[in-house]
């Protein structure tokens, strides 16, 4: 599918075509901050949907909604702004959605199911605690763990963010330094087994990247409250009460990430 994305803040063009290709990982987005320039891309290529801004200056999202409709009939118009107030006029062009920002992935899903002839997956949405205790929750369900240390595992490779870690290293935080021997590695590789076997049963197994001798997480596939907090994220920021993973030693070496700025 081909998606048109207008809107003449940078940022939140950004924001909305990595929301979009999150929820639609197959999906093309062609986004623009000039709606002249959209309007001449859409007289040579065929778009399936138009994700517009309605304030944008100089040119009004629903004046450019029905220049679009002009070249393209067929093309789905959602309108994405932060004002609810134009909702009325919205429809009135027959606009096939109208969401308020900041838009997230189930809301794109939402109206994308709607529109004819697409058919959009749901996806499992992944959420991860880390503040007042660690959890993660798929479909608002809690992922069971045979093992604590498997579950100390994956609190440890969502607190790197995405960056990879040894077996060495991976010892030396869970065991604090202990002496690495046989007995030691072989209890890992049981651990991985058992993360693994967790994040099967879940049905998100591709969250968790293995490679030789070394182990991540997908981190982008999270919605994490401490990964939302670190990007500025009001509600995330507003949540946190100095209790990043209490339950983790090693996790207070990140403590200062979160109180800079408090």
């Amino acid at each position: 599918m081909k998606y048109l994305i207008v809107d003449d803040e940078p940022m939140a063009l950004r924001d909305l075509q990595e929301v979009l290709t999150s929820a639609v990982p197959d999906c093309k987005t062609a986004p623009f901050s000039s709606p002249a320039k959209a309007l001449e891309q859409a007289k040579t290529i065929v778009f399936h949907a138009a994700f517009l801004d309605i304030e944008m200056g100089s040119v009004n999202g629903l004046v450019l909604a029905r220049q679009l409709k002009d070249i393209q009939p067929n093309i789905h118009i959602i309108f994405v702004t932060s004002y609810a107030k134009y909702a009325v006029d919205a429809f009135k062009i027959h606009a096939t959605g109208y969401l308020l920002k900041p838009v997230a992935e189930e809301d794109i899903l939402r109206e994308l199911t709607f529109l004819y002839g697409i058919n959009v997956p749901q996806k499992q949405k992944i959420r991860v605690q880390t503040f007042g205790g660690f959890e993660v929750f798929v479909n608002n369900v809690p992922i069971q763990f045979r093992r604590r240390k498997a579950k100390e595992l994956l609190a440890l490779l969502i607190d790197r963010r995405g960056a990879s870690l040894t077996a060495a290293e991976i010892c030396a935080i869970l065991w604090e330094d202990a002496p690495m021997g046989q007995s030691r590695k072989s209890y890992l590789r049981t651990l991985v087994t058992d993360l693994k076997s967790a994040l099967d049963e879940a049905g998100i197994q591709d969250v968790f990247i293995k490679r030789h001798n070394s182990f991540a997480i997908a981190s982008d596939k999270l919605d994490c409250d401490s990964y939302r907090f670190l990007k500025g994220d009001p509600q995330a920021v507003n949540s946190y009460r100095h209790d990043y993973m209490p339950a983790y030693s090693w996790a207070e070496f990140s403590m200062p990430l979160f109180e800079l700025g408090l």
